[in-house]
């Protein structure tokens, strides 16, 4: 039941990594719904009270999960926490920490601090996510999946800019036209050079690294006309979509 409850989790609040595991194998599935559905309750713990210090207590109540699984010890019950402990290892416990971490970003309205501290985000965020689930199901090798995952990051995080600033955040670093443009072409280069090596992940690690699969058009958006960024106008067309995700899952490439 705990696993049907990461499903039902993440098919109502991440409809598209939802997709991407229902279109998984089943033994890809029993590994990313817990994952996924675990990175839904971080991601939106954040969102759900004005309370900077409340949602700080959320935060640490999911990084003590993780330490009771580091501690190899009885973890808390939870719909989530439930299946979650029975696919994930010490490292996943370890690596998941620290997007956790990463996310109390997310509960203060302060800027980025830097280009790196950025980059940092999204590598912890969507990165550590992607190669936890990568990893658990074969992958050795973290480089091509954090490559892929930055740029997947990057294009997630850029149709949520429109959101964000009406939140009060302050998303980019540099928000002009060129600013934008050029942190796309910078995840667009990451992205292409993991998705060249894809080929070497084991059959059915990459079912870890289908979420990516509109990330390539999205940045393509953005290179072309960073103006899209701010008015929510990075997307795709639903047969070109279903098409992409069809197409990813044949050859077993984003």
């Amino acid at each position: 039941m705990s696993f049907d409850a990461c499903a039902a989790l993440v098919e109502r609040g991440d409809p598209l990594r939802f997709r991407a595991a229902m279109a998984a194998p089943l033994a890809a599935r029993r590994v990313l719904f817990p994952l996924y559905a675990f990175n839904l309750e971080v991601a939106r713990a954040p969102w759900v009270t004005s309370e900077p210090m409340i949602a700080e207590m959320r935060l640490q109540w999911w990084r003590d999960v993780l330490a009771e699984v580091v501690a190899g010890g009885p973890v808390r019950r939870h719909e989530v926490t439930d299946a979650l402990a029975t696919v994930l290892d010490v490292q996943g416990a370890q690596d998941l920490d620290g997007l956790i971490a990463a996310r109390r970003w997310d509960v203060y309205p302060d800027a980025f601090e830097d280009a790196g501290h950025f980059e940092d985000y999204i590598d912890a965020t969507a990165g550590s996510l992607m190669w936890t689930g990568a990893r658990l199901l074969g992958a050795q090798d973290a480089v091509p999946v954090c490559d892929m995952a930055f740029g997947a990051g990057v294009a997630a995080f850029f149709q949520a800019i429109p959101a964000l600033e009406q939140a009060g955040r302050k998303p980019l670093v540099d928000g002009t036209r060129d600013g934008v443009a050029a942190l796309a072409r910078a995840a667009l280069s990451r992205f292409d050079r993991g998705r060249a090596a894809q080929r070497d992940l084991p059959a059915l690690a990459r079912a870890a690294v289908l979420p990516a699969w509109q990330a390539r058009p999205l940045l393509v958006q953005a290179v072309r006309d960073p103006g899209r960024v701010a008015v929510g106008g990075l997307t795709l067309g639903p047969l070109a979509d279903r098409w992409r995700l069809t197409r990813s899952v044949v050859t077993g490439r984003v």
